[in-house]
């Protein structure tokens, strides 16, 4: 069980970079801003329509997932526990022009703090291993979902979050345990000069993540491990289009991430 400096420093550590991940290259804020989306293809073909449905995004950040599923036709909702995060999602709404709404709120509080049910719950892209729980987690997006109702996520690969900042392991990926950072920097802008620098991680495996929704009576509908990842993980890696990057070639091809559809009974 975390004790109350997980949150208390991964919230610092999240309130600090929201200003530099808006004016990183990362999350490119310019070509967004003129209608690009930050969705990948293959999420939109593994979930599908969403026009008309009602959509939440569990850790959020700064709403640009939230936004994009928005802008195709989705009732969409946004959480995140950092009020400069949401506070900068829904600027980013307003200058949208989109209908979204966004809440400050942690995963744990979201059931009482939204008091309803969605169609869809979507979340990841490195949120995953900020939760110590995943059983507390499923119980969450259980509770949340109306009969029939789908889960879609997509992270990054838990050998990935085993490793350092070079594809070489560091940390367990069997009953792994929790891991504290303290580094300066960012994943958007590794050199920036940081105060709160102090995090709590933990790799949760994919056979946690499937049983843990199992355990709510939750069917996985399709489990696909991907060579590409989000951002740019490891120096070794190329870009290969925009939010998208590989081991180079003459590398094993290594799972970077995956996505994971599960289906409420």
């Amino acid at each position: 069980m975390a004790d109350d400096s997980w949150d208390r420093d991964n919230l610092a550590w999240w309130e600090e970079r929201v200003e530099l991940h808006l004016g990183s290259d990362l999350y490119d804020l310019t070509s967004f801003r003129s209608g690009r989306s930050s969705l990948f293809p293959y999420e939109l073909e593994e979930l599908g329509e969403v026009g008309g449905k009602d959509l939440l995004h569990l850790q959020c950040h700064v709403g640009l997932d939230t936004i994009s599923w928005a802008r195709l036709g989705a009732r969409a909702t946004g959480l995140d526990y950092s009020a400069g995060a949401v506070a900068a999602a829904r600027r980013l709404a307003d200058e949208d022009g989109v209908s979204a709404e966004f809440i400050v709120a942690s995963v744990a509080e979201a059931p009482a703090v939204l008091d309803r049910q969605f169609d869809i719950v979507y979340t990841g892209k490195g949120a995953l291993s900020w939760l110590p729980d995943l059983r507390s987690w499923a119980g969450v997006v259980n509770h949340l979902l109306r009969p029939g109702g789908l889960l879609y996520l997509v992270e990054s690969h838990p050998l990935v979050d085993c490793m350092g900042k070079t594809p070489d392991f560091e940390l367990d990926y069997v009953d792994p345990e929790e891991s504290v950072w303290d580094e300066p920097g960012d994943y958007a802008v590794p050199d920036a000069a940081t105060k709160s620098n102090r995090t709590h991680e933990r790799v949760h495996p994919l056979g946690e993540v499937v049983t843990c929704l199992a355990g709510e009576g939750m069917g996985v509908r399709l489990l696909h491990e991907r060579s590409e990842i989000f951002f740019a993980r490891f120096p070794q890696l190329v870009a290969d289009g925009p939010g998208v990057w590989r081991l180079p070639s003459g590398w094993p091809r290594l799972p970077l991430s995956y996505s994971l559809l599960a289906q409420k009974g």
